[in-house]
Order: structure tokens, then sequence, then C-alpha cells
């Protein structure tokens, strides 16, 4: 089986099939985040009516709560989900970075400190590769360690090193062939030490490689630049996956930049609070104009919530504080990037992506990068 494959390639955009043992599916692609086993406000048949094919689960999350234990005597987690799609699942190594206050990072592993009850538990690269075949994930994230983005050039390269050294020790104990694991590069904005993670984890011949450590305090300009540049480094035939990213433009800018595969939670994040993706920018839901508007969220969606329900009915919504808002707006904004995605990928096999991402990003309302 042929785990990934490119179809068609507009410059460094690449136009992609990726097969895991639960489908085949299209890249570029865009994964809902199913940080607790569930897309905020969502059920399987909503992602599947939406077209997703791959969301992300959160090992340490899911360790914490509900237990491993309790996911593997229900059956794994697609059983657990109801979900019989692609799941890939992040190590906790994001964690390390967001959860600074909870941690403590070592040689060893990382730490924690639980959120729920204060408990100490100590995520070893070991152990979340344990934890990962008993979820039962199709593709697996190893621990890495993410320095932030103020992080001196010595402490970027303790992590490039460690995150290498972590990743010999999570191949060294994986067992399961099914489950892909990727490697991640860190590096911070350090071209340097980009090159050096790059080296480092190519000698493993994995099947994916993920970009870690940004989208994390850099500005969009460093993020493109930094994405692009070790994208180039990477071989041209395996899947790059930018981890945490997720605007509109980002994804356009990246696809741009021979990104294949992207997560993040801000659109569901941002449809709770009542903004809402359109083709020419965001939208506040809650604004008073739109307490009569008689249209679609968007005119270009064919998602549920634009094929039903007027602007002035989800304004409605929201101003109640009814919980059908926040699902009828997630339903919409991942629809939004899914759509894009797609889009993205007709434009690069017709090898129009240059005039598409030009197009997009003056209607979106962003300068073109």
């Amino acid at each position: 089986m042929v785990f990934f494959r490119i179809v068609a390639k507009d410059g460094e955009a690449r136009a992609g099939k990726i097969q895991t043992a639960r489908g085949l599916f299209d890249t570029p692609i865009f994964m809902p985040v199913a940080t607790q086993g569930s897309v905020k406000a969502l059920d399987g048949d909503d992602l599947v009516s939406l077209n997703s094919h791959m969301v992300l689960g959160n090992a340490y999350h899911l360790y914490l709560r509900p237990g491993v234990d309790v996911i593997t005597k229900l059956g794994g987690l697609h059983r657990f989900m109801g979900w019989n799609r692609s799941i890939l699942t992040d190590s906790g190594g994001y964690q390390g970075f967001s959860l600074r206050h909870l941690r403590r990072i070592s040689e060893d592993g990382i730490l924690f400190r639980s959120h729920i009850d204060g408990s100490s538990h100590n995520l070893t690269p070991e152990v979340v590769i344990k934890i990962q075949e008993d979820l039962g994930s199709d593709i697996m994230m190893p621990l890495d360690e993410c320095a932030p983005y103020n992080a001196s050039e010595l402490d970027v390269e303790i992590a490039v090193h460690r995150t290498k050294r972590w990743m010999d020790r999570s191949l060294s104990v994986k067992s399961d062939n099914r489950q892909k694991l990727f490697g991640i590069i860190q590096g911070g904005i350090f071209t340097e030490f980009r090159q050096q993670s790059v080296e480092a984890l190519s000698s493993f011949d994995l099947p994916g490689y993920a970009i870690g450590g940004l989208s994390v305090g850099e500005s969009k300009k460093e993020m493109y630049s930094i994405a692009g540049s070790t994208a180039r480094m990477l071989s041209d035939k395996k899947p790059r996956y930018l981890m945490g990213v997720g605007a509109p433009e980002d994804l356009v800018e990246c696809v741009y930049r021979g990104i294949d595969m992207f997560d993040c939670v801000l659109p569901t994040r941002i449809a709770r609070n009542g903004a809402i993706y359109t083709s020419e920018g965001r939208m506040n839901i809650t604004t008073a104009r739109n307490k009569t508007l008689d249209c679609p969220l968007d005119l270009g969606c064919d998602c549920y919530t634009c094929s039903r329900f007027s602007v002035a009915y989800v304004h409605h919504l929201f101003k109640a504080k009814e919980y059908s808002a926040y699902r009828l707006a997630t339903i919409h904004n991942l629809r939004f990037l899914i759509n894009l995605m797609e889009n993205m990928r007709v434009a690069i096999i017709g090898n129009e992506f240059a005039s598409f991402k030009s197009e997009f990003l003056h209607r979106y309302g962003v300068s073109v990068h």
C-alpha cells in the first residue's frame, strides 16, 4: 500500500493522496481538532457531511480523561468516537509548550501536573507511543520539545537535538506497522536549526514529517518564510504537515509553499464566539446590522447552515444564547475551510494556483506575501 503520492504540482503547491488503514483521501487537507475525542459542538455525522476525512485527537488529554484503559476496553478511539474515518493523534508535546506552568521537561520526558486534579504524570517518548498504539490512531506523532518564540539560540538547539533523541526512542518501541509515525521538525525561526532538524529526522526515513514550533508568537511573515524554507528542505515524496495553523489566509499561503496537511482549533473556537468566515473576510455575526439580513452566511458556501438558515436567524441564536448557534457556526467555519482546501486542489491540478491565491487573498482582504 502506497501511503502518499503526488498527483499534481503547481510551483511548490502539491495535490496528493494519502492512504491509511481507514481509507484514501486527498491533500491538501485541513483536519478538524477533536482534542478530547470530539470536535466541539459537532458529531461524526456532521463531520461526514462536511466531507472531513481525518480529525485530530490528543493523546495527552485522552490519557488523562477518560483514560486509555477505558477507550481500549470500548474498542479503541475510532469506535469510542463513532468515527470510521482516519484519526491523527498528537503526542502532548505541544502541551509541554502551552502548559508551561504545569510541566517540567527533562531528558527523560515531560512531567505534567494534571490540569484536572493536580496528579503527576511522566510522559516519556516510550509512554506516548504506547498510549497512541492503544488508542489505535492512523497517524501518530512522537513526543517533541517545542521551544517558545522568544527562546535563545541555545535553547532552540537543545530542543532540536532532544527531539531527535526522543524520535529514536519512539521508534525503538513502536510495534504496530499499520500506524504511521511522523517526525516533527523543530528549530524555531532559525534556518540553520531547521536544517539540522530535517537532516537528523530524515535519516529515519519516516512516512511523513510535521513542521512544529510555528504559530507560537512569530509574525505571519516569519511563519510563512520558515514554513516554506523547511518544506523545501524536506523530501518531495513525503507528506508535509504544518501543525496548529488554520486561518484561511495562512492555509492559502502555506499550500503555496508546499504544505499538505493542517490542523487548528481556530475555526471552531472563533465560531463559538460568533466569528464567521466568509469569502470577503471574517464577519461578526452579533453586530446589529445582521439582525434582519436575509441571506446565507456566505453566498458561495454549500454547508448545512448556509443552505437552510439566514444570517438573521444565526444572529438571533447567538443573541439568545441558544446552543444551536455554536453548532451552526462551527459547521459553517469548518466547511468553509474544507471547501477552501478542495478549491485549492482543483487550482493546483489546473495549474492555476498563483491566480487562485491572488484572487482569494484580495477578496478576503489580506495582502499577498
